[in-house]
């Protein structure tokens, strides 16, 4: 999983009711592109994050599913 400061990150919510969470890569920490990410997320909170299987990263001119 590669990405770029600006690209988004989706999160897929992981169980029943849970919803997907999307946020903003602030900052690339790994290598390459790699992570793990600076992410802030659409509620205003930041963490680093390393993605799993659950998370997709789309680039900075995508949007995101569910947005037209």
């Amino acid at each position: 999983m590669h990405a770029h400061k600006g690209d988004k990150l989706l999160r897929h919510g992981r169980i029943v009711g849970q919803h997907d969470e999307v946020g903003e890569i602030l900052e690339v920490l790994g290598s390459d592109g790699g992570p793990p990410f600076r992410v802030r997320f659409e509620d205003g909170h930041e963490g680093v994050v390393s993605p799993g299987p659950d998370s997709v990263i789309l680039d900075k001119t995508a949007e995101p599913p569910g947005s037209r």
